[in-house]
């Protein structure tokens, strides 16, 4: 009797795993790939990606398949025409370089400080990056608000104001 129940699992077994296996295998999902070939460095725009259906067997975690999820970044390395895009292949445009000098923006209610400082690390929109402040030499973080633009973070802030006042 065991035998027999081990041959009817072993045949049950193997039409569940073929019918799972059929159905796997015809899905394509829509992926955003590069329309044209995009050099290392370059900001890809919206225009520059198409969407292509592609079996979801070649589709990983780490495959970027969404347009929104791949334009407006940086391009880490060249990327052809028509190759799936990984998440490792793209990045934040940077928007402040290492010791670029940065216009430093602090507001609250009734208020609003300008000032100039070095930026001492780099980054993109949205990045936190250390600024140093060149009257005081104290150093704090910033978030980066725009290209050459950043505004102290936290109770950074407090040293901003007290090194500015006389």
């Amino acid at each position: 009797m065991t035998i027999l129940r081990l041959s009817a699992l072993f045949v049950f077994s193997l039409f569940a795993f073929s019918a799972f296996a059929a159905d796997g295998g015809d899905a394509n999902v829509a992926v955003a790939v590069p329309a044209r070939d995009i050099a290392r460095g370059e900001v890809i725009a919206a225009g520059d990606l198409d969407l292509v259906d592609v079996p979801a067997a070649r589709t990983r975690a780490s495959i970027l398949t969404r347009i929104a999820d791949i334009a407006g970044f940086e391009a880490r390395r060249s990327l052809r025409a028509g190759e799936l895009v990984r998440a490792s292949d793209v990045k934040k445009p940077v928007l402040v370089a290492k010791g670029s000098m940065v216009t430093m923006i602090y507001e609250a209610p009734g208020l609003r400080l300008v000032a100039t400082g070095r930026a001492m690390s780099a980054g993109g929109a949205g990045d936190t990056v250390t600024v140093l402040n060149p009257v005081s030499y104290r150093q704090f973080e910033a978030t980066v608000l725009a290209a050459g633009t950043v505004a102290p973070a936290g109770l950074a802030a407090t040293n901003l104001l007290a090194s500015s006042r006389p």
